[in-house]
């Protein structure tokens, strides 16, 4: 997974690079899920995670 996120990232960008999931689809706990993201990738900044994790999609929805 960590493969395909980093080639989304080199494409897209944090700012288009939203952070979510069908949690009643996935084989592991909601904790896991925002882990990945949050503590797993260690190539993102800390901008990064937090604009991935909701303040790209909150600007991008004009919510800012």
């Amino acid at each position: 997974m960590h493969t395909y996120l980093r080639q989304i990232y080199d494409a897209f960008g944090p700012h288009r690079m939203f952070w979510g999931t069908d949690i009643t689809k996935m084989p592991c706990s909601w904790r896991q899920c925002v882990t990945m993201f949050t503590e797993e990738l260690p190539w993102l900044s800390d901008h990064d995670k937090t604009l991935i994790m909701g303040e790209a999609i909150r600007d991008w929805w004009g919510w800012a």
